[in-house]
């Protein structure tokens, strides 16, 4: 019975990665001619967006702090803090006698290996692409590297879904319903930040965020460890039953 679990919710993770690659490549393959109509459009959208920007310094600056922010080295250094956080607390007492919070440390590791291997696959499918950058005459930002899929979108949507997914277990329906609202404000923002900056197309954010959240989303189905581990049942009934000094106290 177990072994066909596995084997479903891995049947599931390969549905979601072609359900997200193959639409991806095709737009890859796509955009690669500049005299593709995605191209061009891509172009104009561009061109609007940075006009745009330029014409409001105060929106020009928030997006180069928001660009910072978002950094992939910022964002995952944040998501090893809370990795590390997430195992303290597994190891701690209180962690370890709760329920839903018996297999922390292996969510933790499933989280950073997830992180690192997104990260790590949107750098080499932008050489793997190699679509060149915007090319503006007044450029706003300087992003070195190729555009397509934008670095930005897909390491913020990747690394958002694998932190909501791995506290998830953790919070209340108001934190979870926090934690979505605060990934779609950090996914969407960064995928904004990236055009209004010129820094990527249009095409290249909405590849980022696919792709992104795809991978994590069936990484997630795939690891098998996934959940609060059981409590055996000796547990339970060693917590049911009686110390002697319970029988004292009662006496």
């Amino acid at each position: 019975m177990e072994r066909w679990r596995r084997r479903r919710r891995l049947a599931r993770a390969t549905v979601l990665v072609l359900t997200a690659v193959l639409p991806v490549t095709a737009l890859a393959v796509v955009v690669r001619s500049e005299t593709s109509g995605v191209h061009r459009a891509d172009v104009e959208a561009v061109r609007a967006a940075t006009r745009l920007t330029s014409a409001n310094p105060d929106l020009y600056r928030a997006l180069l702090v928001w660009q910072e922010v978002f950094q992939a080295r910022w964002v995952n250094l944040a998501a090893v803090v809370l990795c590390a956080g997430v195992v303290a607390r597994a190891g701690s007492r209180a962690g370890a006698r709760t329920p839903e919070r018996r297999g922390l440390r292996g969510r933790a590791l499933w989280a950073l290996t997830t992180i690192l291997v997104i990260w790590a696959l949107a750098n080499g499918l932008k050489v793997l692409v190699a679509r060149a950058r915007p090319a503006l005459e007044d450029a706003l930002t300087r992003a070195p590297g190729y555009s397509f899929p934008s670095g930005h979108a897909m390491n913020t949507a990747a690394t958002g879904v694998v932190v909501v997914l791995l506290l998830w277990p953790l919070l209340g329906r108001r934190g979870r319903a926090a934690a979505v609202t605060l990934l779609t404000v950090a996914v969407v923002g960064t995928a904004t930040d990236r055009v209004l900056l010129g820094a990527h197309y249009p095409s290249d954010v909405v590849a980022g965020v696919v792709l992104g959240a795809a991978l994590a989303g069936a990484s997630y189905l795939g690891y098998h460890g996934w959940g609060a581990v059981p409590v055996p049942p000796e547990e339970h009934a060693s917590s049911d039953t009686p110390t002697s000094a319970d029988l004292r106290g009662r006496g």
